[in-house]
């Protein structure tokens, strides 16, 4: 049953109901929602309960469900957070759409484009508002780069390089989590150009005003036999852990993205670089001697990289440089989409449908990796 959405009074608060207690919730989302006094947590739940409990008790929230829908279905939750493993995403964002909530959903809402695009046309018809954890464009760093690129620092953009990676597996004793152990091990499968390659292509997609219309890509297994959570033993695992594309923007420009998480180097390991006819700018998300991002720029007549300083008024309150980039960025993300909810002004950015046109970037290198070809997109239905 579809319910009409809600309509949050002025100067009302929005009530958060947060679905999934893990390291995510724990370090960058309950934090984010604790820091923006224009919401208010209400509720949490999870499948171990006693996760959620002890959540509960850490951030003040109020409401322990005993499961989903019945968070779903409390008239005090506005927004409902989806934090939950990626299998799950689809059907509790659908749940909690047809109640009339906004949703902000994990990447990635469905692993098929197509089953974005179709929640999204559902939160359209409800009226209410999305947004994918696209972490990184909340940066205070990648916003500032966003404005720079905006108001003509690079020019016309020609090229876009963009890099995804740090060294989170690269012991293959470190269990694996969210990977399908059952799947046919003849065959790769989608891993770190999923997991790790969404933020980077909602970057390109973000810098460069237009998207690929065409790809070309590989993915390799580097590292075949490691531990896996779900069964806690070391097993073959064909899975992509490095990954490698190009293609050609609609506007003429073309660019490179490269991830992995076999690759030595600290998080979040992300870095995305513009090069046009004006300028360039390189922005760098790697926590390294206690800072979590930089900026650094040149310009045709001063060819030389050199730092630029991040403006305060991109910083959350109380932010900087030296915070977590985990609690940082989220700071960010939270606040502009309570803005976007208070208000009917504002551009709902990185929203669902934001989030297909990645998915579908995403299932194209798959197709061209699997078929060793170039991809048209569109993809053909």
């Amino acid at each position: 049953m579809t319910v009409a959405r809600k309509t949050i009074p002025p100067g009302a608060k929005v009530g958060v109901g947060v679905l999934g207690a893990g390291a995510w919730a724990e370090f960058a989302h309950l934090p984010g929602y604790k820091r923006d006094p224009r919401c208010t947590l209400v509720a949490i739940a999870d499948p171990i309960r006693e996760r959620a409990e002890l959540f509960a008790e850490k951030f003040g929230i109020p409401h322990v469900c005993s499961s989903a829908e019945q968070l779903i279905a409390r008239p005090d939750v506005d927004l409902v957070d989806v934090c939950t493993p990626s299998a799950t995403h689809f059907d509790l964002s659908w749940a909690a759409l047809e109640a009339g909530k906004h949703v902000l959903c994990e990447k990635p809402v469905a692993y098929d484009y197509k089953e974005t695009l179709r929640a999204a046309a559902l939160a359209r018809a409800r009226g209410v508002k999305t947004k994918l954890g696209f972490t990184f464009r909340y940066s205070p760093a990648m916003q500032y780069m966003k404005e720079l690129i905006a108001t003509g620092y690079v020019g016309t953009p020609f090229i876009f390089n963009g890099y995804e990676q740090n060294s989170q597996w690269l012991d293959p004793q470190n269990p694996l989590r969210q990977v399908d152990h059952e799947a046919d091990q003849s065959v790769i499968q989608v891993s770190s150009l999923e997991g790790y390659g969404a933020p980077i292509m909602d970057l390109c997609h973000l810098f460069m005003g237009s998207r690929f219309t065409e790809v070309v890509g590989t993915m390799r297994n580097f590292i075949p036999e490691r531990v896996v959570r779900a069964t806690g033993t070391m097993m073959r695992m064909n899975i992509d852990d490095g990954d490698i594309f190009i293609g050609n923007f609609e506007s003429g420009a073309f660019g490179s993205i490269q991830t992995s998480f076999v690759t030595v180097g600290n998080y979040p390991g992300l870095e995305a670089r513009v090069y046009g006819s004006k300028g360039a700018l390189i922005c760098r998300l790697v926590e390294e001697e206690g800072v979590c991002e930089s900026l650094k720029g040149a310009t045709a007549d001063q060819v030389e990289f050199r730092d630029i300083a991040v403006p305060e008024r991109f910083y959350p309150p109380g932010g900087s440089k030296e915070e977590s980039w985990r609690s940082l960025f989220y700071a960010n993300l939270v606040s502009s989409f309570i803005s976007e909810i208070l208000s009917d002004d504002l551009e709902n950015e990185g929203n669902f449908e934001d989030g297909a046109h990645v998915q579908e970037l995403i299932n194209a290198v798959e197709l061209s990796c699997g078929e060793r070809r170039w991809v048209n997109i569109p993809l053909a239905p």
